[in-house]
């Protein structure tokens, strides 16, 4: 029995390694489903998101009797108005620091290396410096000529998406639209595909995919919020330049566990190292309050015991992701690893915790 099974383990191992290495061989038939991946992740991640963000709320109106389809036309109603306010109030101030930020990028750059240098004439500084590495500002110059020729790559690959913006904002909307119709069709169709005798372990899985993305993804939509606003309200306090323009950047890369705020730091102090060496210090002040009110009043209440990952976990799988698909790889990596782990843990439950068990036995 033993040799049967090793001998299926084995033979199970060969064929998926031939399969492997004829797909390594043939790629090149599966460039049009990569493609077509490319194009539909970016509008099937954003109504994901929105999903759960819109669902309480349509569930909210239909349990008082409102028609499903009504309750989602007034959900896209009073979206449409909060985005008409936002354009109306934020956008204007947006977009003149946004153009005011690219014509003194290089007055900016410049006071970065006056500050720097400064810095460096600093007999403490000097003395924790050796005098056999090169200057410090000019390293920190050489790094900053990089960061520019990599942003000017980056506007290109930003223009290249602005072009296909119009698909996505056109898209999003209607398979958002069929989502929250199709909320409770879509798990009974799922369920067809799994065989009878496994549907309640099926069932029980769909409910716990749904109840971990929920929490994950509402949990940090209204977490990260927050955290833009008390950053805002903070940078306009201590009158941060471009302190609009620096908080949403900071906001958006706080969506991303444990890495983001550290990624949405660097461009506070850069642009507060502008300014003088006391804003950093005020900079550094404002996000440590905010980081400290969210991870010690608003997270516990918001997530609970919702996100049960280890920080290390957390952290590898970001790096990883990040390597491999850049930032929508980060922001996806988390939801996605919480679906595999429910599904890998149901599976190993039912058809090898027994036998493993026999085994150790």
């Amino acid at each position: 029995m033993l040799q049967s099974r090793f001998f299926r383990f084995c033979m199970g191992t060969i064929a998926l390694l031939i399969i492997i290495y004829l797909i390594a061989v043939d790629s090149f038939i599966f460039i049009p489903l990569i493609k077509m991946i490319n194009i539909l992740i970016v509008p099937f991640m954003l109504a994901g998101f929105f999903y759960y963000l819109l669902r309480p709320v349509v569930h909210f109106l239909t349990d008082r009797r409102m028609n499903k389809i009504l309750a989602i036309l007034l959900v896209y109603l009073a979206l449409t108005a909060v985005l008409a306010l936002l354009w109306v109030v934020v956008w204007p101030t947006l977009v003149l620091q946004i153009n005011t930020f690219v014509e003194n990028a290089p007055k900016l750059i410049e006071g970065l290396k006056e500050q720097l240098s400064s810095w460096q004439r600093n007999r403490l500084v000097s003395l924790v410096s050796s005098n056999s590495q090169p200057d410090m500002s000019t390293r920190i110059s050489d790094y900053l000529n990089q960061t520019i020729a990599s942003a000017s790559k980056y506007v290109t690959d930003i223009i290249a998406f602005i072009t296909n913006f119009v698909v996505v904002v056109a898209t999003a909307p209607i398979i958002l639209y069929y989502m929250l119709k199709e909320s409770e069709a879509i798990p009974r169709s799922v369920l067809h595909l799994i065989p009878g005798r496994y549907s309640r372990d099926g069932k029980e899985v769909l409910d716990e995919i749904d109840s971990a993305l929920s929490g994950f993804i509402v949990g940090r939509m209204i977490i990260t919020f927050l955290l833009g606003v008390m950053m805002y309200i903070g940078f306009l306090i201590i009158d941060l330049p471009y302190s609009l323009l620096i908080a949403i950047i900071a906001t958006i890369l706080n969506i991303i566990p444990y890495i983001g705020p550290i990624l949405g730091l660097v461009p506070c102090v850069m642009v507060a190292l502008t300014d003088s060496p006391m804003m950093v210090i005020w900079v550094l002040i404002v996000v440590l309050i905010a980081q400290q009110v969210e991870g010690n009043l608003l997270s516990p209440h918001i997530y609970g015991k919702k996100l049960d990952m280890h920080p290390l976990t957390t952290i590898v799988i970001l790096l990883v992701a990040v390597e491999i698909s850049g930032i929508l790889g980060a922001i996806l990596a988390i939801p996605l690893y919480m679906v595999v782990k429910i599904i890998v843990v149901r599976v190993y439950r039912l058809f090898f915790a027994e036998k493993v068990e026999e085994l150790v036995e």
